[in-house]
C-alpha cells in the first residue's frame, strides 16, 4: 500500500530554453523598462541585490525568471494573452531553496478555478538557462478511468 500526497494528474507541462546573450542585449537597449514589464515586485528586489553583487549573476537570474514564464504559460495554454502578463508570474525560492510559482489577480483567480499545484525548476550556466514546469490537474478534473496511449 502506497501512502503520501495524491496525485490528481498532469494538466500541462512546459518548458523554455533561452540564450543568456538575449536577455543581455534586451537588458541593454530598455534597462529598468525591460525589468519593470518582466519581473513581479518580489523579484525584481532580487534582481537587484543579485546585480548590485554581480551583474552577470542578476542577468542570469532575470533570464531564469523570463524562461519560466514562458514555461508557466505553455504549461497553462494561455502564451501570453489575458489574464496571463509576465509580472503577474514569479518564481520565487522557498526557505528550503526550492523554486515555486506566486500569482497575482487576476491571474492568480483564472489559474484556481482551473489548475492544481504548479512546480517549476530553472537551471543556469554562462551562456544559456532554460526552466520546466508541471502543471497539475484539480481532483475534479481528472479521473483514474482515463486511458493513456503511449
Amino acid at each position: 500500500m502506497m501512502t503520501g500526497p495524491v496525485m490528481h494528474g498532469v494538466a500541462g507541462i512546459g518548458v523554455d530554453l533561452l540564450r543568456v546573450d538575449r536577455v543581455t542585449q534586451v537588458y541593454a537597449r530598455h534597462g529598468q523598462k525591460f525589468i519593470q514589464r518582466i519581473l513581479g515586485p518580489e523579484e525584481i528586489v532580487v534582481f537587484q541585490r543579485r546585480f548590485a553583487r554581480d551583474a552577470q549573476r542578476g542577468i542570469r537570474y532575470l533570464a531564469t525568471r523570463f524562461a519560466a514564464k514562458e514555461a508557466f504559460s505553455k504549461a497553462i495554454g494561455l502564451g501570453m494573452r489575458s489574464p496571463m502578463a509576465w509580472s503577474r508570474m514569479q518564481t520565487l525560492n522557498q526557505v528550503s531553496g526550492k523554486p515555486g510559482v506566486m500569482l497575482s489577480e487576476p491571474l492568480a483567480s483564472w489559474y484556481a478555478q482551473r489548475f492544481g499545484e504548479a512546480h517549476v525548476t530553472v537551471t543556469d550556466e554562462s551562456d544559456m538557462v532554460a526552466a520546466f514546469v508541471v502543471v497539475n490537474a484539480l481532483p475534479s478534473h481528472y479521473s483514474s478511468n482515463t486511458s493513456t496511449t503511449l
